[in-house]
């Protein structure tokens, strides 16, 4: 291994074994994860935000950490235990890249999306005085190891009056057996300057070509990136290649969806009605509520999974349908600290099993702190079709943000009962506006299968 192209990134905690599983993290009185191992992904702090981490169902062994600024991977080929970063993510020909996400593809590709960047526009109303900008992919065909050369554009602008701004792009792959298995789509919001406006484009070549981008709400929102937009796209496909797409829009989470391979959608609808999905939390910089979908492939129950206050603190909230999204059944609370406690949990992500059907959820957790200012990160499981969760700790040591810029995202993905889950923490010193991504692991099948010796 060439030292000055892939570092092995250090190995800082290591909980392991079944009996973790029933310590109890300091303050908050919730049992460990079973088999629990959490590492670094950056060697040395710096501005490193939004991860997003992906498995590959054809080599679990093989996982992908995408996080920012600028565009990073960092990649292991055993199953978490070691990690290492790839070189050549972000492109050459910008100043900034990030707003990741990673999946893997129908061939057990890793595919990396961003947006590039020279400079900011106005402050929250990115489209005025907005620089050239774009989205890109990069793929890697040996499963997260090396990445192409040459990144794909989905779209791009060059720098001239009006020019909009391409925001927040994620990526869903369809991996299942339906008509349109192979497709990739990434969904965005564009800011202009009169409004916000929810966008996709599709692949259906391994990512080689994208077609124009189609706008797929019906509602556009307002032009600034505090409130009122519409804004956090999120995509899951079902066994029969159904695309659902959800966002915010005001006080509601909008549902759509295609049947076609994204070539068109039916028109969105309120699924829940929520609190207000931008809101400030003390002690960071940017707090939202974004919505995240997901399903079970051996079902096609869906999963909608956000965080609003409409107990008066944060708290995480999930939503399930059985009949393709027709129906939803009432907020469920997933955080399982007291009521009105006054302790916040926020920057959820949600994922399900495919070989298992849990439903996992990741957030940040201050029921530990009566200040609601520290933080540490919670693990929330249900193995009953998202009718109850059981929280776990991820991490027993808690962290102050400092008001240091967490991002907007965290990251989870699970298979065969074998968690990773991925955020964004400040380091000790005070003084330092600088971050570190971390990536956890959980292995609930090896606890089972050692509960069972």
């Amino acid at each position: 291994m060439n030292a000055g192209r892939m570092r092995l990134v250090k190995l800082v905690v290591s909980i392991g074994a079944v009996a973790a599983s029933i310590l109890l993290a300091r303050g908050q009185g919730l049992p460990v994860a079973g088999n629990t191992q959490v590492s670094d992904l950056t060697p040395k702090p710096g501005f490193f935000t939004e991860p997003s981490v992906a498995i590959n169902p054809r080599n679990p062994k093989q996982v992908v950490v995408a996080y920012q600024d600028n565009a990073h991977i960092a990649y292991s080929l055993d199953a978490g235990k070691h990690w290492r970063t790839a070189p050549g993510i972000a492109p050459p020909d910008y100043r900034v890249s990030g707003d990741v996400s990673v999946t893997y593809d129908h061939h057990g590709h890793a595919i990396v999306c961003y947006m590039a960047f020279d400079k900011l526009g106005t402050f929250n109303y990115w489209a005025h005085n907005s620089s050239r900008n774009g989205l890109f992919v990069r793929r890697s065909l040996d499963g997260g190891k090396t990445w192409e050369s040459e990144d794909i554009a989905i779209l791009k602008h060059p720098t001239e009056p009006g020019v909009p701004w391409e925001d927040k792009p994620y990526i869903v792959a369809d991996d299942s057996q339906g008509p349109y298995a192979g497709n990739l789509y990434v969904g965005w919001t564009r800011w202009t300057l009169t409004d916000s406006e929810i966008l996709l484009s599709r692949s259906s070549d391994d990512g080689k070509t994208w077609s124009p981008p189609l706008e797929i709400d019906t509602h556009r929102g307002l032009p600034r990136d505090d409130n009122g937009a519409v804004e956090g796209f999120s995509g899951a496909v079902g066994p029969d290649s159904t695309l659902y797409a959800v966002w915010a829009d005001g006080d509601h989470i909008v549902l759509t969806s295609s049947r076609d391979g994204g070539r068109t959608f039916e028109p969105p609808r309120n699924i829940s009605t929520v609190a207000p999905i931008m809101f400030h939390i003390q002690g960071t910089s940017r707090a939202n509520g974004f919505p995240v979908i997901t399903l079970d492939p051996r079902t096609g129950r869906l999963y909608v999974a956000w965080s609003d206050y409409r107990n008066g603190d944060v708290d995480v909230f999930c939503s399930t349908s059985s009949d393709g999204g027709h129906t939803w059944a009432d907020a469920l609370r997933v955080n399982s600290d007291p009521l009105h406690n006054g302790a916040d949990q926020f920057f959820h992500w949600l994922a399900v099993d495919p070989a298992t059907g849990d439903v996992d959820l990741i957030f940040y957790d201050r029921r530990g702190d009566p200040g609601n200012q520290k933080a540490t990160v919670t693990l929330a499981r249900s193995a009953d079709g998202g009718r109850s969760f059981v929280n776990y700790a991820w991490t027993e040591e808690a962290f102050d943000p400092g008001e240091v810029f967490l991002g907007d995202y965290t990251g989870i993905a699970a298979l065969g009962g074998r968690v990773y889950g991925a955020w964004t923490e400040k380091p000790t010193n005070p003084k330092s506006r600088d971050t570190i991504v971390r990536v956890g692991t959980a292995d609930f099948e090896a606890t089972r299968s050692a509960g069972t010796k």
